[in-house]
């Protein structure tokens, strides 16, 4: 069974780019959780150009009250700074469900590669073990797309996790481009070579209504899928409350198939 995670960083980038308190990002998150999402993703960043720490502690609440899982983006080795405790901090503050680690800059847009386990894995060792002594599931942001990848995914496990998080934006592209065959292919084997090492597979990055369902059928024992850039974009034209269903029914109708 695959589940949806609903990433409602976008609905903060509204909001800031106003200022004021609307649209109001529990409200948002409340109405995903109504509309059939199974949790509730946020990736506050240190400069919080979307999700800052008090949605975080609020988001948090929201999804203890209602019983469904909380997962929370971050790079790990960022340092704190002023309005931006530090991603383990928050971690012991709200002991979020699942923590994602993500090793992105502070100069990056998005999120846009994984970590290399080969070279950052005895960094990233003790930060698994704290997290999970604080009862959070630990993913790590993965790449599944290159070469290296072959020999790299596999060895997230020796860190500890208990997931990866495969970046899907290579194969959104690919998507795009008509030519997403020998994509698919490749993330099926990484999402095996992961479950040989005895991980989970989660997945997110640019997925979107149009490209989901292709991957959930080529890609074996996803887990879960964190999506927000796209979904709430098609929200804009359909509704968050529509949107939302619609994804469910993906991610339903291919568990079926």
């Amino acid at each position: 069974m695959t589940l949806l995670s609903v990433n409602v960083n976008k609905i903060a980038v509204l909001r800031n780019s106003r200022g004021g308190a609307e649209p109001d990002v529990v409200r948002a998150a409340r109405t995903c959780l109504d509309a059939g999402a199974h949790g509730i993703t946020v990736h506050p960043r240190p400069d919080a150009r979307h999700i800052r720490a008090d949605d975080v502690r609020a988001l948090a609440a929201l999804t203890r009250e209602r019983g469904v899982e909380f997962n929370l983006e971050g790079n790990p080795f960022a340092p704190p700074r002023p309005g931006y405790p530090g991603f383990i901090a928050l971690c012991r503050e709200v002991r979020p469900a699942q923590a994602t680690l993500v090793p992105d800059g502070d100069g990056q847009i998005t999120s846009d590669h994984g970590f290399d386990f080969v070279r950052d894995g005895e960094a990233l060792r003790p930060l698994v073990d704290e997290l999970k002594g604080l009862g959070c599931r630990v993913s790590l942001f993965a790449d599944a797309h290159a070469a290296e990848a072959d020999c790299s995914i596999a060895r997230a496990a020796d860190c500890g996790a208990a997931r990866v998080e495969l970046y899907t934006g290579p194969y959104a592209e690919a998507f795009e481009a008509g030519d997403a065959e020998a994509m698919l292919a490749r993330f099926a084997g990484a999402a095996r070579r992961a479950r040989a090492a005895g991980l989970a597979v989660n997945a997110g990055h640019d997925l979107s209504q149009a490209n989901l369902g292709a991957f959930l059928a080529a890609v074996p024992n996803v887990l879960e899928v964190s999506i927000g850039h796209a979904l709430v974009s098609e929200a804009l034209y359909a509704g968050l409350e529509p949107t939302v269903r619609a994804y469910r029914a993906i991610v339903d109708g291919t568990r079926r198939a």
